[in-house]
């Protein structure tokens, strides 16, 4: 079984939920015993299953055997009674378990795993409607190579991209190099349209003065 379809089929968090078909759930833990990616969700969602029941058991007994008198008035500091905390305390305690066990170690392997990003290149100078185009899916990120003219004069650029709609998305402080005409800028994830950006590239000298270098545009194209 292929682990990117264990991922995008969500199979680990089915698995401990006992939602897949017999013939499925064979193949899978066929396939966890030899991923340590897939070992190590089992573990940590089997243990936040196991904490989850006995959080749960303890608030439950700690709700209903100490009751809290009524009260003529709620008053804006009723949610820190016990029948109410406890419940609220414990929701909490099962995100922070979930983060810790099963979120986190699964963004650190992200990390590690090697990624090709879609890419275009921009020229700083060459504005107009001939710039690339550029197809993403959703919600992804991807890398621009952004070739600005080398000037000796500049200690540093900034770089604001602006959307189809005209509003700035970001600005990015780029540091020159000397022998240096390009530079891959990794555009991160967000939920954008299709239609034309540009990139506002300025030079920054030593003594703070700043001076317009150009614009670059290009055209991307969301994959649904």
């Amino acid at each position: 079984m292929d682990h990117d379809v264990v991922v995008r089929e969500k199979m680990t968090e089915r698995y401990l939920l006992n939602e897949l078909d017999p013939g499925i759930r064979d193949q899978f833990e066929e396939h966890f015993f030899d991923c340590p990616d897939c070992a190590q969700d089992i573990r940590a969602g089997a243990e936040l299953v196991a904490h989850s029941k006995t959080v749960l058991a303890e608030t439950s007994e700690d709700a209903f055997i100490r009751p809290v008198p009524a009260r003529s008035k709620p008053g804006w500091l009723d949610w820190l009674r016990p029948s109410l905390a406890a419940p609220v305390m414990a929701a909490l305690l099962l995100v922070i378990v979930y983060q810790s066990l099963v979120v986190y170690p699964r963004l650190q392997s992200a990390l590690r795993q090697p990624e090709v990003l879609p890419w275009a290149q921009v020229n700083v100078g060459m504005y107009g409607d001939g710039g690339p185009t550029i197809t993403v899916p959703a919600a992804e990120s991807f890398l621009l190579f952004v070739r600005i003219p080398s000037d000796g004069s500049f200690v540093r650029y900034t770089a604001d991209l602006y959307n189809h709609d005209g509003k700035l998305e970001w600005s990015l402080t780029i540091p020159a190099a000397s022998q240096q005409d390009q530079w891959p800028v990794r555009i991160p994830a967000a939920n954008r349209a299709s239609g034309s950006y540009t990139l506002d590239v300025s030079g920054v000298t030593a003594a703070g003065d700043k001076k317009g270098i150009g614009k670059a545009s290009f055209e991307l194209q969301i994959q649904k």
